[in-house]
């Protein structure tokens, strides 16, 4: 079998390859959605009511969910019939370019409304960029795996979620010092711009990258799908869907946890900012430490006890967790963050992306898993802040509906994990 006759040398080449260039993708993304709630609201939506000015702003972050399934179409497609590493390049430096100009653009009182519009285009083609990395840098960790090592390697490229916001998160609060003033005019900019400098970084050391071996076998048995896409609807679509309905509880918590989580201590509760910003980054941290545990867990265990056990704890933690910020300590802000993000978060998306690609056979891998991950995407996590900032406002400041809301992607996703298999045994 192709994966057996992979080098620890060169499975470990890729598995660093696969974190790196997912953790650069992740900072430039998680770097907007810090600074949406932060800056963006007064620079960019200036003349609106202040909740209005909130929502726009998560408007504009909650848009590129919409068009990750379109680059994921796009480049899982050229990830199934050119190959994985290609198709990483191409992703990498899209979302660079991007992130880049957002650090460059200039605000509402320079040019006028052409300053949201902008953002919205180049947050839009961040959104293309991220649509495809994701599927790309998890198989190219996954594809190099042993069978009984595939929960650990794919929780590496997960580690990348937690580490580009953790650089992200870090490098906002570094910024978050200077006087207010400072901070809007050129504070914000600074990592937006130094970027590029991570994203050459990332394109060098995936250039040293063969193709997977998985891929290879395929090329060399003429099993490539003509129409990816086509086939995945067609042969697969069960598997898309479990994808989908597992995503919910992985990306609609997170986002109420690590994005939402800022705007409302501070704007809602009276919390400093750099308090917030230290809770997620703490919390950031501790996740990032236990995915690969989990990952290595799973190989044992099993994907599914990791996932449900998590799940079912995120439900649980619901109410807790709103209680535990009303109390307005700093102390309890930052534990009720680190046990929500960054422990009982841990298990359910460190299972996530082996689970995902071991559902689906080689030709259509790609795809299948993109297109799983980026709708599920696009239904719970684009939305997330917008609808707990909605449900706040409408339900006069209360967090209990926002609360049930986390309790329903919960029992979304256990519908959706109850219709799978098993497949830590499985062969890819």
């Amino acid at each position: 079998m192709a994966q057996a006759a992979v080098s620890p040398q060169t499975g470990t080449k890729a598995l660093i390859a696969s974190l790196i260039g997912s953790s650069i993708e992740w900072f430039d993304y998680f770097l907007y959605g810090t600074v949406a709630s932060l800056a963006f609201t007064k620079l960019f939506f200036p003349h609106t009511d202040p909740v209005v000015g909130l929502l726009l702003s998560y408007l504009s972050f909650s848009l590129t969910f919409f068009i990750r399934p379109l680059g994921g179409l796009i480049f899982s497609h050229i990830g199934d019939k050119v190959g994985r590493k290609k198709t990483l390049v191409l992703t990498l430096s899209l979302m660079g370019t991007a992130t880049v100009l957002i650090g460059l653009l200039p605000g509402y009182d320079t040019i006028g409304v052409w300053a949201p519009i902008l953002l919205f285009i180049l947050r839009l083609v961040q959104g293309l960029g991220i649509g495809g990395e994701w599927g790309g840098a998890l198989l190219l960790a996954v594809e190099y795996a042993r069978n009984n090592q595939r929960g650990f390697y794919g929780s590496i490229p997960q580690m990348g979620v937690t580490i580009g916001m953790l650089l992200g998160t870090l490098s906002i609060s570094l910024m978050s010092l200077l006087p207010e003033e400072q901070f809007l005019s050129w504070g914000w900019r600074v990592p937006f711009v130094l970027s590029a400098v991570l994203v050459f970084l990332g394109l060098w050391i995936r250039s040293g990258i063969d193709e997977t071996p998985a891929f290879r076998e395929a090329q060399q048995s003429g099993s490539i799908a003509k129409v990816p896409l086509a086939d995945t609807l067609r042969c697969h679509w069960k598997s898309v869907l479990i994808a989908i309905g597992a995503k919910v509880v992985e990306t609609g918590p997170f986002y109420i946890f690590s994005t939402f989580v800022i705007a409302y201590a501070t704007k809602y509760l009276g919390y400093d900012k750099v308090t917030a910003l230290n809770a997620v980054t703490i919390a950031t941290l501790v996740a990032t430490i236990a995915i690969p545990f989990m990952g290595k867990w799973s190989d044992q265990a099993g994907r599914k006890p990791l996932y449900i056990g998590g799940t079912v704890a995120i439900m649980l933690f619901a109410f807790p967790y709103f209680y535990l910020l009303s109390l307005k300590s700093s102390f309890w802000l930052t534990a009720a963050t680190v046990i929500g993000l960054g422990i009982l978060w841990a298990p359910v998306t460190a299972v996530l992306g082996t689970l995902f690609s071991e559902i689906f056979s080689t030709e259509v891998r790609y795809t299948g898993v993109t297109l799983g991950y980026q709708l599920g995407a696009a239904i719970a996590g684009g939305t997330a802040p917008l609808i707990a900032t909605w449900l706040l406002d409408a339900f006069a400041n209360s967090w209990v509906p926002v609360a049930l809301y986390i309790i329903l992607t919960g029992l979304i996703s256990l519908a959706a994990i109850g219709a799978a298999r098993e497949t830590k045994d499985a062969s890819l």
